[in-house]
């Protein structure tokens, strides 16, 4: 598993020339919050496209960089397009509220999980409280639930069933879930 914050920053390599093409600024979603791709960084302040590569050009992810396929991978799309992000897009993930059907919060997106090699569907999300409830109880960890139609990922919060507060796991442990897979 990944955290999708491990992606930002990253260098974006071409593996057949070894060219630096740029680094992951954010990553894109479709409709059902599958991840579609990265968006690189751009030098420009007032860019009228931005630069991505698809998901399915993207042969490894790594804990040092990213390597596509090949340069030809980088396509220029208008912001507007790009409807959902972590970070940029319109409808952004990250710091969005986790509610029940019962109507409680769980907590707000700090960062997904994915398996970078299975498939763009996320498999869970880290939860936080805010940054005093981090320091005091940590972060919250909860798996997605293993039906997508049971979670609505909707523009302004992500609807899951009232059994998900039941099985919110500290951060810590789904760490040591992750060594050992």
């Amino acid at each position: 598993m990944i955290k999708l914050q491990q992606l930002i920053g990253l260098p974006v390599i071409v593996i057949h020339s070894g060219r630096l093409v740029g680094t992951v600024k954010d990553a894109w979603f479709d409709e059902h919050w599958q991840l579609k791709g990265i968006i690189l960084d751009t030098a420009k302040w007032f860019a009228t496209s931005v630069k991505i590569v698809e998901w399915s050009d993207v042969l490894s992810c790594g804990e040092d960089t990213v390597i596509i396929a090949s340069e030809d991978a980088i396509v220029r799309m208008k912001p507007k397009q790009l409807l959902r992000s972590f970070y940029t897009g319109l409808v952004k993930l990250r710091d969005l509220p986790v509610m029940t059907v019962q109507g409680i919060q769980l907590g707000r997106v700090s960062d997904v999980y994915f398996y970078p090699n299975q498939g763009t569907q996320i498999v869970g999300y880290e939860l936080t409280d805010g940054f005093v409830s981090d320091l005091m109880e940590g972060r919250k960890w909860l798996k997605a639930p293993s039906d997508p139609d049971t979670v609505l990922l909707g523009e302004d919060a992500i609807i899951v069933p009232a059994v998900s507060e039941a099985e919110l796991e500290p951060v810590a442990a789904s760490n040591s879930i992750d060594r050992e897979k």
